[in-house]
């Protein structure tokens, strides 16, 4: 009878020890995931406008921090993850970002890639639910599409999804009203 090796399932503290090392990982339930090499520039793009977009906005609404990749999110004690962007509220702010975020972020970014747009899409969403990220947006570069979803219990229902010729908004941004095509702007 053949001995099946058992993988290691690794924890918040082997995550860190490897700092600075290449490649990077995010650590999803125990698994290192390789990061792939570098988003490319149309993702890019999508992100920097996106941000560009929500920091404005924020900054006169003063609610909370928003932040942006790469920055360790510690969701478990063998889960941390990268989201493309993150927004914290306010009054949370003290509690969650210290040297990384530790706890579940109030909304999280994710812009698909071929690489990574099925994890972002299945394991991560189910992870950040279970989490208890209160919102979840999709940026899809491709269909240049903004899915938003908000967390009902522990599962994610979609709110809406908007595309060029709407305005995209948010229950945690109040009152934002962003044109989709500045996000998809190149």
């Amino acid at each position: 009878m053949a001995v099946q090796q058992i993988e290691k399932l690794h924890t918040v503290d082997d995550y860190f020890a490897m700092q600075g090392e290449y490649p990077r990982y995010e650590l999803l339930e125990g698994e290192l995931i390789e990061m792939t090499p570098s988003p490319t520039s149309k993702h890019q793009r999508v992100s920097r406008n996106l941000f560009r977009l929500l920091d404005a906005y924020n900054e006169t609404a003063h609610l909370g921090e928003l932040l942006s990749a790469p920055l360790d999110v510690v969701l478990s004690p063998r889960t941390v993850v990268q989201p493309d962007i993150i927004f914290i509220t306010e009054k949370r702010r003290a509690q969650l970002i210290g040297e990384h975020i530790t706890g579940a972020p109030d909304l999280v970014i994710e812009i698909l890639s071929p690489a990574t747009g099925a994890r972002d899409l299945n394991q991560k969403r189910k992870l950040y639910a279970r989490s208890g990220v209160k919102e979840y947006w999709i940026v899809d570069p491709e269909d240049e599409t903004i899915e938003i979803q908000e967390l009902h219990g522990n599962v994610f229902s979609t709110l809406a999804i908007f595309e060029k010729g709407q305005k995209l908004s948010s229950p945690t941004f109040e009152g934002l009203a962003v044109e989709v095509e500045q996000v998809f702007a190149k």
